[in-house]
């Protein structure tokens, strides 16, 4: 594996040459132009080919449905010159119908066999190829027999199995004609097996076409002539060869022309003609494969010469690079130190004309002023970082989304070791992985607009955790992010958490945590401006019963215990919405929003009992208190949210002066 492993890199590193992908790509574009003129070529032909067969089968197709069409109208031409010889007194005759028969031995051979029938169906004289003999039989119910009968014309039956011969057969029916109208039927019957229609339709075959198929079926796909005669009155899509072809000829709408039609079939080129007259079909499939066999050859001998001339073409390119490129390979192993401090940035450059000339220079050019660059920028870093390692915020440089400066401020802002971010993504900032993408398009739409983005956002710390921070983030040149970007960290945990305790205080009351009179207010408001909308709501006013005591006679701070206790049953009644504010003192009201009249008295009674179940241990007694509570339900005609406050109120003072402790319905007026 070792003694592989040099070759095969030294082989990888000479086809990673200018002069091999060169020559490689000269290659493949030969290779790609003499390979595609030659496919398309060949293919051309391959369509030009099936376009002139298909051409040919559809003759070929045709003139088989015209013979079978003059066959039909010769059979048929045959019966009615021996049908009009035929009297009705030669019928009623058994012997001299039979001398009649025998007489026409013509008539007999071009038919499997010739009946003759009365006007009832009844067979008079059944006669083969050389023999005449009495079946008892009748036809009456043939479709064949009623058609010729009732029309008085010649009628071609569907295929159907013989009650003489038990195989499948095609009758071709004539009427006997009297100055009554007809008194009998002639018929001849045309066998679909061995030595019938399908011996018939085979001699149409040509010579060398033993693998084309030929089959003839009626208009809805029953097989009347096939190669296998045991196909006979199957329908012609279980032959594998015309299956899609079936399906394709129906979706063509079933055309019925005797010039003939091409049917789409997988590997096969079929036509399909119909039979004038009996209208029957000649179906004739050709496979492919045996039409293209000579392009084929064809193609894989252009391929293989195609081949020989691209190996020649590439041998010959790759010396005429090799020659063309070695000032190249020079200015290569000189190119390769062109930053090494230890080299003249002046000196070792080949000597060379034209394109390689001109990018020597530029190379030598590139060198001297990197070089003076560098100088410039290990100066500027130097002085970059004692300005941030100064600074009292976060600060951080970033390029292409990742770190390339970040102070030691921001590290310890982080949990992170100072000097560690450099190379990392931009998630070491704190930043959630999924929130990098969108807080850089919202940062680049702030810069469009000429701003820096600035933000309060959580970050993430390196040991877990997170602190809220003051993001401020600028391109480092003009309004775009490629340059680079200037990050700014300020961690205002502090501030935030005062900012929230004094939104929380604006709306609760201190002592049990409750909604206070400004929230409640808010919320009426909303919710009376919203009717119809926000009906059914019902309003709950409260007032402890017997508060005054406890605080006369245990103190204030028993009192506030107390307040929190009620609080704390209130809560534990009502639904998760609803919301519980403390006016002031022992008032308490209750907003229940989507809640029908006699749930809210429920949740009103409910309270009342919970308050009636509160027993406070103070300093060895136990203290206890009830409630009084009156609901009343917002009315789509009140005015102002003060009606159905005073409407609680008063209902409340109902049940105080009803014995308190229970809560009443405001009465509706």
């Amino acid at each position: 594996m070792q003694r592989l492993k040099a070759p095969l890199e030294g082989a990888r590193r000479a086809l990673g040459t200018l002069r091999a992908r060169l020559t490689l790509a000269g290659i493949a574009l030969l290779a790609l132009v003499v390979l595609l003129n030659t496919l398309t070529l060949v293919q051309r032909a391959e369509q030009d080919t099936l376009v002139e067969q298909r051409d040919r089968e559809l003759v070929k197709a045709e003139r088989i449905a015209e013979v079978l069409s003059g066959r039909v109208l010769e059979l048929q031409g045959a019966l009615a010159a021996v049908a009009g010889q035929l009297d009705q007194r030669t019928l009623h005759d058994q012997a001299a119908l039979e001398r009649f028969m025998t007489d026409r031995i013509v008539l007999r051979r071009m038919f499997g066999n010739v009946n003759v029938a009365t006007a009832d169906g009844t067979l008079r004289v059944y006669g083969e190829h050389n023999s005449l003999r009495k079946v008892v039989a009748n036809v009456a119910d043939r479709a064949y027999f009623r058609q010729a009968m009732d029309k008085a014309q010649p009628s071609i039956s569907e295929a159907l199995v013989s009650r003489v011969l038990d195989e499948p057969v095609i009758v071709l029916a004539q009427p006997l004609q009297g100055p009554r109208g007809p008194f009998g039927m002639l018929s001849g019957s045309i066998r679909l097996g061995s030595g019938g229609l399908m011996a018939q339709v085979l001699q149409y075959r040509g010579a060398g076409e033993a693998d084309a198929l030929l089959v003839v079926t009626d208009e809805r796909g029953r097989i009347l002539a096939h190669p296998d005669i045991g196909r006979a009155l199957q329908h012609v899509s279980t032959e594998p060869r015309l299956a899609q072809a079936w399906d394709d000829w129906v979706r063509m709408g079933r055309p019925l022309e005797p010039a003939g039609v091409s049917a789409q079939q997988e590997g096969e080129l079929v036509s399909v003609a119909a039979v004038s007259g009996p209208q029957w079909l000649v179906w004739r499939a050709m496979p492919q494969q045996r039409l293209l066999a000579p392009l084929h050859d064809a193609r894989r001998l252009a391929i293989t010469w195609a081949v020989l001339m691209i190996v020649a073409a590439s041998a010959a390119l790759l010396g005429l690079v090799s020659w063309l490129l070695r000032p190249l390979q020079a200015l290569q192993r000189r190119a390769q130190h062109l930053f090494d401090p230890a080299f003249d940035p002046h000196a070792g450059w080949p000597a060379a004309t034209g394109e390689i000339a001109r990018l020597a220079q530029a190379l030598r050019h590139a060198g001297a002023e990197r070089a003076q660059m560098d100088a410039f920028n290990t100066e500027l870093l130097r002085r970059l970082e004692g300005v941030m390692a100064a600074a009292p915020v976060g600060i951080a440089f970033t390029r292409d989304n990742r770190i390339e400066l970040a102070n030691a401020e921001l590290c310890a802002l982080l949990g992170r070791e100072a000097g560690t971010l450099a190379g990392q993504p931009l998630s070491a900032l704190g930043l959630r992985q999924d929130g990098v993408l969108a807080l850089l398009r919202r940062a680049t739409r702030a810069f469009q607009a000429g701003q820096p983005y600035s933000d309060e956002m959580e970050l993430l710390l390196a040991h877990g955790g997170t602190f809220w921070a003051q993001l401020r983030v600028q391109p480092s040149r003009g309004d775009e992010a490629a340059p680079g970007l200037i990050w700014c960290v300020l961690d205002v945990t502090a501030q935030r958490t005062a900012r929230e305790h004094l939104r929380w205080s604006a709306h609760h009351d201190p002592l049990t945590g409750l909604a206070n009179r400004a929230a409640l207010e808010q919320q009426l408001e909303h919710v009376f401006a919203a009717r119809p909308r926000s009906m059914p709501a019902m309003l709950v006013a409260m007032d402890l019963d017997h508060f005054k005591p406890i605080n006369d006679s245990a103190g204030h701070a028993a009192g506030d215990a107390m307040l929190k206790a009620v609080a704390a049953a209130i809560n534990g009644c009502v639904r998760v919405g609803d919301l519980v504010a403390r006016l002031g003192g022992d008032e308490f009201v209750l907003l229940l929003q989507r809640c029908p009249p006699e749930r809210a008295l429920l949740i009103a009674q409910a309270v009342c009992a919970a308050v009636a179940a509160i027993e406070l241990p103070w300093e060895g007694r136990t203290l206890r208190v009830s409630a009084s509570a009156g609901v009343a339900e917002l009315q789509a005609d009140m005015f102002e949210v003060a009606h159905w406050l005073k409407a609680a109120d008063r209902a409340c003072y109902d049940a105080k002066g009803a014995g308190r402790g229970h809560a009443r319905a405001a009465l509706v007026s």
